[in-house]
C-alpha cells in the first residue's frame, strides 16, 4: 500500500527565517531541546547538511519507535524543500519499504508563511492498517516548537 499525509502549519514568520532553520543542520540540534519528549538525540552520521547527508534519530527510552537513520536527498535552498529517506531501522523494521519526509516552506507575503510536512510511505499489506507512524502529529509539533524557538529568538513572542 502507497499513500501521503500533509501537515500545514501557519508559522507568522517570513519563509527565509524558517528556512534559516529547517534547510540546515540546526534543526536536527534543536529537536531534542525543544521536544525531548519525541526524540532524544539528533546525530550527524555523514555530511554537511546538503544531499547525501546522513542522520540517526533516536527516541527517548520508554517511547515507542526504534532508531533510525535517514538520508537527505534533496536540499532546495531555493524553494524552500527539504526530503529526508529512512534508509535504516525505525519503520523500515515494522513493514515499510520506504518512508519520506518532505518539508517545504511556503512563503505567504513578507511576513507568514506555511509550513508543509508531507510523509509520503510504502508499506505491505500486512502492516498498512494499524502503524503509528502513519501520522503527522510529531511533524506539527515539532514545527509549533521550531516556529516558537524562532519568534522568541527574533524578539517576536
Amino acid at each position: 500500500m502507497k499513500g501521503s499525509l500533509c501537515h500545514e502549519f501557519e508559522t507568522g514568520l517570513a519563509a527565509a527565517d524558517v528556512w534559516e532553520v529547517y534547510g540546515s543542520l540546526l534543526v536536527g540540534n534543536l529537536i531534542p531541546k525543544l521536544v525531548p519528549e519525541l526524540c532524544s538525540k539528533v546525530e550527524v552520521v555523514e555530511g554537511d547538511g546538503g544531499v547525501g547527508t546522513i542522520l540517526r534519530v533516536t527516541f527517548p527510552p520508554g517511547t515507542p519507535g526504534s532508531p533510525y537513520k535517514e538520508k537527505f536527498i534533496k536540499v532546495d535552498h531555493e524553494n524552500y524543500i527539504k526530503e529526508a529517506l529512512v534508509i535504516e531501522g525505525g519503520v523500515l523494521d515494522h513493514g515499510f519499504q520506504k518512508y519520506l519526509v518532505r518539508i517545504e516552506i511556503i512563503g505567504k507575503g513578507e511576513k507568514t508563511s506555511i509550513l508543509r510536512s508531507t510523509i509520503e510511505y510504502e508499506v505491505d499489506h500486512e502492516h498498512a492498517n494499524n502503524h503509528p507512524a502513519l501520522s503527522t502529529s510529531i511533524l506539527a509539533t515539532i514545527a509549533g516548537a521550531v516556529t516558537k524557538y524562532i519568534k522568541e529568538q527574533k524578539g517576536l513572542e
